[in-house]
């Protein structure tokens, strides 16, 4: 099973050089995120995740959770690890004071995550689908509802949940069946069946606060009729601890390909009391705070996982012998060359390699704006949530799908061995499975993107972004070193204007245009924005290397990779316009009737 080491000089790259969260803090009132109380915090997050929950992320795989008449144990070590996660301050480390938390930026909680999912994916589930229902119950909640729930579930001891999915709809939840019926004492009895609800029952907490979308019976038809409600597993007492049990039940567990430690659950609510959040029929607004931090966390999964797969990776090529580099024996002295000497191998490794650095940029960039939407500076706020609307379906999608691309190499690279379920390259092809596909599918992520935040603002959600790209392209525009790269940015930055707006006239004659170009169109700006940070990593990169300083090696490496990108990555660009310019007619035109014969 391959051993996880956080990668911290990477992060630090990134978090001092590159974005520079050390001045954002101080800009933005956190006083308290110091770069040594960061330092500290990454240091002791590496070693909780690489000795605490690393160990058992093949024993979880092995042992799955267990289901006993609506009674979940998970596997061997879990609650264990998830007591000491808790009484480690983890799950509040960016949570607010007010409740318990520690109140530091959600940036660093965001970086302490991703050490966490590359660690043990199936663990990361519970404690991520917790503070996206702490963010839901934080800014929609009223002050009762806060004090109930907030503080407890920043402890740790109580957990939480997001119900959306049923059996006959996903995506679609304007067709839900959940019915709340208002009862006389203000709270509504919640009667229907939930399914896919990770997290939804287990033994690692005193309660689990579940966050429900239901219909009231005068609720209009659509996704205009539905509301969301707090049904706790167990109704809170005169002294704000677990009391009575609710009418909240466990049908069953799914037995799934990957994340076998993440409980997956059939939840049946019997007419269990709940209680409204946010207004009526108003839920889906409610719930898309929990959801984009969901989404957000899912892409994390896949360089998550995509990171775990290259650490095994890179090892085993250095280590496995086999045949001789075609230029001639690179180590004589052994019967064979390792594997890393050769170019098909070494390519699946850059990629990998590129993939997971980018991603980590993109998503410590998004990172940021998690905390800039809290800036006192209302323009500040403002445009981070702009650049969050935009960004969050390519971080859930692009980083998914490149994610599952660099755990299938991770695999490849083992050959045969990586086949074999000891190694442990084939679990994280199977963790990673399931991320392009829940929390919104990529293609409803891609629909999404061009649909609704690019041909819905009018363009305006994307120039935000672009505008960027080309500020920071005019200014690199005569970098000694660089500018080739500039120019090749610069070109795909304009490009990608000038297809939205053939996307945008031909959809005003045939709305299908829309959907047939989405996924190309999201997998086009991942491209591309990936190519803008690595263009970013590559300018730092340099100056220090121009500087003849120390670590002179990393510093190398980011720019022979950021090469390997423009040159071998960066080009699939041309393909997705491609695909994108052929237009509807030929996904359209094959009858329903003439897909088998």
């Amino acid at each position: 099973m391959p051993a996880y080491k956080a990668p911290l000089r990477d992060m630090r790259f990134l978090i001092d050089e590159v974005f520079d969260f050390h001045g954002s803090y101080a800009a933005n009132g956190a006083e308290d995120a110091t770069p040594d109380t960061v330092s500290a915090i990454l240091e002791e997050g590496a070693k909780f995740c690489e000795q605490v929950l690393a160990p058992l992320n093949r024993s979880g795989d092995e042992e799955g959770c267990h289901f006993d008449d609506g009674v979940v144990v998970t596997p061997k070590g879990f609650k264990e690890a998830f007591a000491q996660y808790a009484e480690g301050g983890w799950m509040g480390l960016a949570s607010d004071p007010a409740y318990g938390g520690q109140g530091l930026p959600h940036s660093l909680g965001l970086v302490v995550g991703e050490m966490v999912g590359s660690a043990n994916t199936s663990f990361g589930m519970y404690p991520g689908l917790t503070h996206g229902a702490m963010a839901a119950i934080a800014a929609h909640g009223t002050d009762e509802q806060k004090q109930a729930y907030l503080t407890r579930m920043t402890e740790g001891r109580w957990t939480g949940t997001m119900c959306l999915t049923e059996s006959h709809c996903g995506t679609d939840l304007g067709i839900i069946k959940t019915r709340a019926v208002p009862q006389a004492d203000g709270s509504y009895a919640i009667s229907g069946t939930k399914i896919f609800i990770s997290a939804g029952e287990h033994d690692m907490s005193e309660n689990i606060v579940h966050l429900v979308l239901a219909k009231l019976p005068d609720a209009p038809a659509g996704t205009k009729g539905i509301s969301l409600f707090i049904v706790p597993k167990f109704m809170p007492d005169a002294a704000g601890e677990a009391g009575e049990r609710n009418t909240v039940a466990c049908g069953s567990i799914e037995h799934k390909m990957g994340i076998k430690a993440s409980a997956t659950c059939v939840i049946n609510f019997d007419g269990a009391k709940g209680f409204l959040i946010g207004e009526p029929n108003k839920g889906l607004n409610c719930m898309f705070t929990m959801m984009n931090h969901a989404r957000l966390g899912t892409g994390m999964q896949g360089l998550c996982s995509g990171e775990a797969s290259f650490q095994g990776a890179i090892r085993y090529a250095n280590e496995r012998l086999q045949m001789r580099a075609l230029t001639g024996a690179k180590f004589p002295e052994k019967p064979a060359d390792p594997i890393i000497v050769h170019p098909d191998v070494r390519r699946m490794l850059l990629t990998m390699k590129a993939f997971n650095e980018g991603n980590r940029a993109l998503a410590y960039f998004t990172a940021q704006l998690l905390d800039q939407i809290h800036s006192p500076d209302a323009d500040k706020r403002k445009e981070a949530e702009d650049l969050l609307a935009f960004l969050t379906p390519i971080c859930k999608a692009f980083m998914t799908d490149t994610g599952l691309e660099v755990t299938n190499l991770g695999m490849q690279i083992f050959g045969g061995h990586g086949y074999i379920r000891e190694w442990g390259m084939e679990q994280l092809v199977r963790d990673c499975r399931i991320a392009p596909i829940y929390e919104g599918t990529n293609g409803i992520q891609a629909l999404d993107l061009l649909g609704r935040k690019v041909l819905g603002s009018q363009g305006k959600l994307m120039l935000g972004f672009t505008k960027q790209v080309h500020k920071f392209c005019e200014a690199n525009a005569q970098h000694p070193q660089l500018q080739h790269y500039v120019t090749q940015l610069a070109g795909l930055n304009r490009e990608l204007g000038e297809i939205t707006a053939r996307i945008g006239m031909a959809a005003m004659k045939n709305p299908d245009e829309v959907g047939a170009a989405s996924v190309d169109y999201l997998m086009y700006c991942g491209y591309l924005i990936l190519g803008y940070f690595w263009l970013r990593m590559a300018v730092v990169a340099q100056s220090k290397l121009d500087e003849a300083g120390s670590d002179t090696a990393f510093y190398q490496s980011k720019l022979t990779t950021a090469e390997f990108y423009f040159a071998r990555l960066l080009p699939r660009t041309a393909a997705h316009k491609a695909a994108i310019e052929a237009g509807s007619a030929s996904l359209m035109k094959l009858g329903a009737d003439q897909f088998a014969f």
